[in-house]
């Protein structure tokens, strides 16, 4: 190199070496030795290991570790997220690093330094942490109470994403299949077993899942008890009717009579025990309807009891009587008319005077009566037992004969 008349740089050198100069005068051709000399040594760089550890988790997972796969005593090494530093320069031991567990997403690397020279190097590859979101929380909905036999009560999600499965779970087991999300609201239909019911949501392409807000419950309320509906019958017309009542009641269950579909009297309470509902005296088929108050269940009783009213026979006027001498053949009574199939029995007072007599379609007399007295008749029907005083009355009064 020619000299300038001031310093002279001969560059960067990269060999290792004692480097001395050597000055030669361009004329004369004379040279000298430079004074001293300058000497180039090399600093090895750390050694390169590699980038262990990362992977893909789920938001709110334990995360993973990153490290690495080996170390040289007397280097430092210094973990990155991209160009920013991660924690502390770690001292290297001769053996593999970890550098802790990381939640935080990102491409992780690691630059070793040596303490002494500063050389630096870069480890090779890279750790990637993937962090996946959770489905987003919606609210579970629906639930409730419905009687048994009912078709149960509804289900269901406020809202729903794209891509997602949504399970229903009826405490730890899962009911039917996983519904796709829609973006909107999710139905899980009618749910007729009792339990506590909640959604679990999980992502088809990360698996990652979470699990929705709240529970419902679904609960199922008996109908009440069937008891059996007593009673009825026949009676005559103009009594009191017949009675009708239950096998048995529960409390906090109202009992209502029906005439066919129509309410007959007030609710009856139950009692825990047998129940009547009284006298009835309306013709008609009669069944028992049963509502729990509480929980607004219902249930029909067990049979029904049938009332029919029988007629009574009918009245007919009674007329005759009157006075006769003693020792004559007395007076005949008659009775205006008559129905077949029915008695017509003949009283002094309240005494019978012979025989009944049976209803021929027309008039009856009763002939040769002699005791003196206030006559009625009374008209039973044998094949109901109904009975009815015929109207009117006739006397019969006995002349003393004169003496002779």
């Amino acid at each position: 190199i020619a000299g300038t008349g001031s310093s002279v740089s001969f560059g960067s050198q990269t060999m290792a070496g004692t480097y001395t100069v050597v000055a030669t005068n361009a004329t004369t051709s004379c040279v000298s030795n430079m004074t001293g000399s300058a000497t180039i040594s090399i600093n090895p760089l750390p050694t390169t290991y590699n980038m262990t550890g990362g992977g893909t988790l789920c938001s709110g997972a334990a995360g993973y570790n990153v490290g690495l796969s080996g170390s040289q005593t007397g280097v430092n090494y210094q973990l990155y997220n991209g160009a920013s530093t991660v924690g502390s320069p770690v001292a290297g031991t001769g053996a593999a690093l970890d550098f802790g567990v990381f939640t935080t997403p990102g491409t992780y690397s690691v630059v070793a330094t040596n303490t002494s020279t500063s050389c630096q190097s870069n480890m090779s590859g890279i750790s990637v942490v993937i962090v996946n979101p959770l489905p987003n929380v919606y609210t579970t909905n629906g639930g409730g109470a419905y009687c048994t036999g009912g078709s149960g009560v509804a289900v269901g999600l406020n809202n729903s994403q794209g891509g997602i499965n949504y399970q229903l779970y009826r405490g730890g087991v899962a009911v039917g299949s996983p519904l796709s999300g829609t973006g909107s609201a999710l139905s899980f239909g009618l749910q007729t077993v009792a339990g506590s019911y909640s959604v679990l949501a999980t992502n088809n392409t990360t698996g990652c899942a979470s699990n929705m807000t709240g529970t419902v419950s679904v609960v199922v309320n008996p109908l009440p008890v069937v008891y059996t509906v007593t009673g009825g019958g026949s009676y005559c017309a103009g009594t009191g009717g017949v009675a009708i009542g239950m096998s048995g009641s529960e409390y906090g269950v109202t009992y209502q009579l029906y005439s066919g579909s129509t309410p007959f009297g007030s609710p009856l309470y139950g009692t825990g025990t047998i129940m009547s509902f009284g006298m009835v005296d309306v013709a008609g088929t009669y069944t028992v309807f049963a509502t729990n108050s509480g929980t607004s269940c219902v249930n029909n009783m067990a049979g029904s009891a049938s009332v029919s009213i029988n007629p009574l026979p009918a009245q007919y006027a009674v007329s005759g009587g009157g006075s006769y001498c003693n020792g004559t053949g007395g007076v005949s009574i008659t009775l205006a008319g008559s129905e077949a199939g029915i008695n017509y029995q003949l009283y002094n007072g309240a005494t019978t005077y012979g025989g009944a007599f049976g209803g021929t379609g027309s008039g009856l007399t009763f002939s040769g009566i002699t005791p003196a007295g206030t006559y009625t008749v009374l008209a039973t029907n044998p094949t109901t037992s109904c009975v009815r005083p015929m109207t009117g009355s006739a006397t019969v009064s006995v002349l003393a004969v004169p003496q002779t």
